[in-house]
């Protein structure tokens, strides 16, 4: 963390909480360079956090992913409380001790899996009823009992329960999500003041791709003062043009001193989008799951490293990059490894991947702090609240 700042205590919004605390540095247009400070470290944004759903990113350990410049990792709320659970990983130490992850960790909701698991579970006023995937037992996952999760878990970031809409969705059902989005934010923020929860609260903005409704609920939420908002419900299927009128309404209507989240956006292109849109935090399965596939990101588009013109290719996965798979191996090496169903191929195209969206995220930082000021562009240094 830079010496001369230190995490507040007592957010600017309504809750009374340790949390991080946002600071835009640069800006050029809409698009905006941040510092997001959290107890395990500063994080530059905009910044792309790679998911550790289980706690772990799948073949890479803590030292390799940090090696990547990665400095904030997604855990996912539901999976850990089926698998070891919250109780046994607060006896533990918390996730950073559990995991050997000194840096920041944000943990969602399971408000994904309100979308993912729609066949074993069951929404209502009071939370959402699952049927685990696991042993098939009942578990209720109400806004505090999700919040209660993330406290055992000890995050730096914690989001509130919330309902996605599928895509397409109609704007009857789209408005019911809305409506419970907004109740079960409103119990989460007087359940994470009135117990005195750690860390910062996000809010999620719902409402499909109807701008009515993203509107009221993007309002309604930043009323309650949260640490930062994130935009949920995309990345399900709606273009690239419907995606931005969202955020492009969204920017208009989030406090412009908090950090904004777009959850689920993956590809380079719809990320550079949502930048320029002035979002800070992105976050996606994507780079790690595709390279577990021999698919990697790089410099020169996106390769399939199964295919045969790679079988002599001397050349490394991306000339342009640094990572210790570039620097080390050769793509007719690591096809190899594919080929012969070993471990390590996808250990390096992990490694690669996730290093390629940390370079790419680095150059849209550079390139917001490098710009001057253009007329009608936001103060490059506006007061921290």
């Amino acid at each position: 963390m830079h010496p001369d700042r230190k995490v507040r205590e007592g957010f600017p919004g309504s809750m009374d909480m340790t949390g991080p605390m946002f600071q835009v540095i640069a800006s050029s247009g809409r698009a905006r360079a941040g510092l997001l400070g959290t107890a395990h470290g500063e994080v530059p944004t905009p910044v792309f956090m790679p998911v550790a759903t289980q706690a772990t990113l799948k073949g890479l350990t803590p030292a390799m992913i940090a090696e990547t410049g990665t400095g904030i990792l997604v855990c996912n709320t539901y999976h850990l409380s089926q698998r070891p659970g919250e109780e046994t990983i607060r006896s533990l130490g918390g996730i950073h001790r559990f995991m050997a992850w000194d840096r920041a960790i944000l943990t969602d909701s399971g408000g994904f899996q309100v979308y993912s698991l729609s066949g074993l579970r069951k929404v209502s006023q009071e939370g959402v009823l699952f049927r685990s995937h696991i042993d098939g037992t009942e578990i209720m996952l109400g806004p505090e009992r999700a919040l209660d999760i993330q406290e055992a878990l000890g995050a730096d970031i914690r989001m509130v329960l919330d309902e996605p809409s599928p895509y397409p969705v109609s704007h009857d059902d789209a408005k019911r999500a809305v409506d419970l989005t907004i109740g079960w934010a409103e119990r989460s923020a007087s359940h994470f003041r009135d117990c005195r929860h750690k860390g910062a609260l996000f809010a999620i903005v719902q409402g499909g791709t109807f701008p009515d409704l993203r509107a009221d609920c993007a309002r309604a939420l930043s009323e309650m003062g949260f640490d930062g908002y994130a935009a949920g419900g995309l990345a399900f299927g709606e273009s690239s043009q419907e995606r931005n009128d969202v955020l492009d309404a969204l920017g208009e209507i989030l406090p412009p001193d908090r950090p904004r989240y777009v959850m689920g956006l993956g590809y380079p292109d719809d990320i550079a989008d949502a930048v320029d849109r002035g979002f800070d935090m992105f976050d996606c399965v994507l780079p790690t799951r595709n390279a577990r596939k021999a698919q990697v990101f790089t410099s020169m588009g996106r390769l399939n490293l199964r295919n045969a013109r790679f079988a002599r290719d001397e050349g490394p996965l991306d000339p342009e990059c640094d990572c210790y798979a570039c620097r080390n191996f050769s793509r007719a090496y690591i096809r190899h490894l594919f080929n012969a169903d070993e471990m390590l191929g996808p250990v390096l195209a992990s490694l690669h991947s996730v290093r390629f969206f940390q370079r790419f995220m680095e150059g849209l930082r550079q390139g917001i702090i490098g710009r001057d000021p253009q007329p009608g562009d936001p103060a490059r240094n506006p007061p921290s609240g």
